[in-house]
């Protein structure tokens, strides 16, 4: 544990906060390669606003020799003298629901060009068992010309960062550590345990740390399924679904679910990791797959179920005026990764409707160069024929929705949190 140096490459929702974290104990340099989020960075403002600013400048050097602290940069030269390279980028899937490891490749490349012997490697990104030693290892050894558990080794960690949660930050969730070998798994876990408070637990091989990762969104996604064809049939009978889940929930291992859109980076995205490998294998995952197109459907489900309520008012569709409430795939976060919110607009778009979307947390720059939509984040004034709460953002709790809307107007509560009176609910 001595002249440990740590390189975090990808300063997003995961790599900062961790950074960050890292930078109370050791020098620390934050790689990214958008030299606009490292300009931001080094005046101490994160946009995704996981950190806030003052916990963000606590940490900041404007040098990267330090004894510790952050230090920002998109210079390779910064993170040649580090020990420790942890990789955090992204891992999305493609318009076929495929793995994308792109990010992954590239990243294995950028740290392949400066590793030297005796550094470790270790990957937080989700992916399927296996990826870390069959497809990043290789790209490391290219890069660098050196040999895997010789000259260089390495740990995967799952990342469990939960956006927008200022409760369940990275140093209060249990940390799941491995190493390529026993030696390097004591002490990749002793590295996380020298920051992480919630603990740590050492899984016996970088292949079990990869499944564990995969499988916890994977099991959130099915039970989430499961509530919206619930939440579909007890329509159909005419029974709020939430008062049954209420009642059913008084039972002691009865599990808190409830249904909604299931978007973001992890839920809507992880599942698809596990079946790609599972293919590969020969096997074909019903029930992981199942729950995938149940959820993926919930979007056009509460789009058709909108516009029904609409027409038992008598409300002309085409040419109607629609408010949605949220973009972003969870209350109180700006990120508009996967947000399944967008289904529901493009869907209440098809029948001809016009709708205005309202977010205060998301970016409109974002919104538009990631789903070429339009979004405001000043409330309208104006009165509209139906108002669909998607995300339950704090803003929207506190507002009279009954006020913005035309006589025979409808509210429908997609996340089923709102106490004053709405016509429908998921």
């Amino acid at each position: 544990m001595n002249n440990i140096k740590i390189a975090i490459i990808g300063l997003g929702y995961v790599g900062l906060p961790l950074a960050r974290l890292f930078a109370t104990k050791y020098p620390v340099i934050g790689f990214d390669i958008n030299a606009d989020r490292i300009a931001e960075l080094r005046k101490g403002h994160d946009n995704t606003l996981e950190l806030e600013d003052d916990v963000l400048q606590t940490v900041l050097k404007d040098s990267s020799q330090m004894e510790t602290g952050l230090y920002c940069s998109d210079q390779l030269s910064d993170i040649a003298d580090c020990t420790y390279y942890i990789v955090t980028v992204p891992t999305p899937v493609d318009r076929t629901n495929r793995p994308i490891l792109t990010p992954l490749y590239k990243a294995s490349e950028t740290v392949g060009q400066v590793l030297k012997k005796g550094d470790t490697v270790i990957y937080e990104s989700t992916v399927y068992p296996g990826v870390t030693e069959d497809e990043c290892i290789p790209v490391l050894e290219k890069a660098s010309g050196l040999t895997y558990n010789t000259d260089f080794f390495a740990g995967y960690s799952p990342e469990r960062i939960n956006p927008g949660d200022k409760e369940h930050t990275v140093e209060k969730i249990l940390k799941v550590t491995s190493g390529s070998t026993p030696e390097v798994g004591k002490n990749v876990d002793a590295l996380y345990a020298s920051v992480i408070t919630a603990g740590t637990h050492l899984a016996p091989s970088i292949k079990v740390a990869e499944a564990a990762k995969v499988i916890e969104n994977s099991q959130r996604d099915i039970n989430i399924a499961f509530v919206n064809e619930l939440a579909k049939i007890f329509n159909l009978m005419g029974i709020d679904t939430h008062q049954v889940l209420e009642a059913a929930g008084t039972k002691w291992n009865f599990l808190p679910f409830k249904p909604g859109l299931v978007g973001g980076h992890c839920i809507g995205v992880d599942p698809y990791y596990l079946a790609q490998k599972a293919q590969e294998y020969g096997y074909h995952p019903e029930i992981i797959l199942a729950g995938r197109r149940m959820n993926d459907t919930m979007g056009k489900y509460v789009a058709s179920e909108i516009i029904k309520l609409m027409v038992q008012r008598d409300i002309k569709i085409k040419g109607s005026s629609i408010l949605v409430l949220g973009i972003t795939f969870k209350e109180n976060c700006p990120d508009v990764r996967n947000t399944k919110a967008v289904d529901v607009i493009n869907n209440l778009k098809s029948y001809g409707t016009h709708v205005t979307v309202y977010d205060p947390w998301a970016s409109i720059k974002d919104v538009e160069h990631e789903y070429n939509m339009q979004v405001t984040q000043s409330l309208p004034t104006n009165k509209f024929d139906a108002i669909v709460l998607t995300v339950a953002h704090n803003q929207f709790l506190e507002m009279d929705l009954k006020e913005m809307l035309k006589p025979d107007g409808v509210i429908y509560d997609v996340k089923g949190i709102l106490k004053q009176h709405v016509d429908a609910r998921l």
